[in-house]
């Protein structure tokens, strides 16, 4: 139609991977903002099942084209144990939902969604409910943010799809 500009951007999904919950948010279909959708939660770390079907199912829903893990670096850049769970967890998440998975800085987000909640008046208690998924909304907007203007610097691509690398 002519002078009506129709804007599809891509939605992306944010996750904030701990052992035993998930945080998740996604963006907005402008691509401007991040908002937390739900924490997933489980009984043990290993057991993923559920969990994966459920981002898969929640990707689905928000028809995402790609996924934000968050990335535990340790605070003095080396790579520590749970950073090393997350690349296995990132590593799935492109085997089950075939998505390219975006590892990104998660370093202090869940102070910083502590901090939020805190300041928002949420009791302490009502803060744990919740926490994870501010954590996985804070790791994406910072990626909504950042991630163009950084150049895509020191962010780890599982599953490129084939436009990736023309």
């Amino acid at each position: 139609m002519p002078g009506i500009v129709v804007f599809k951007c891509m939605r992306i999904l944010g996750l904030d991977f701990g052992t035993k919950t998930v945080g998740v948010a996604v963006c907005d279909p402008t691509g401007l903002i991040a908002q937390g959708v739900e924490t997933i939660t489980r009984r043990e770390d290993n057991k993923l099942r559920a969990t994966l079907r459920r981002i898969e199912e929640l990707a689905a829903a928000y028809q995402i084209e790609t996924i934000v893990l968050g990335y535990p670096e340790n605070m003095d850049d080396t790579i520590g144990e749970r950073a090393k769970r997350t690349e296995e967890f990132a590593g799935m998440l492109n085997r089950r939902t075939g998505l390219p998975v975006v590892l990104w800085d998660e370093r202090l987000t869940t102070v910083a969604a502590d901090e939020i909640l805190a300041e928002s008046g949420v009791p302490a208690a009502e803060r744990k409910k919740v926490i994870d998924k501010v954590a996985a909304a804070i790791i994406l907007q910072d990626y909504l943010d950042n991630a163009e203007r950084c150049g895509n610097k020191g962010v780890y691509l599982y599953g490129r799809r084939e436009k990736d690398h023309a």
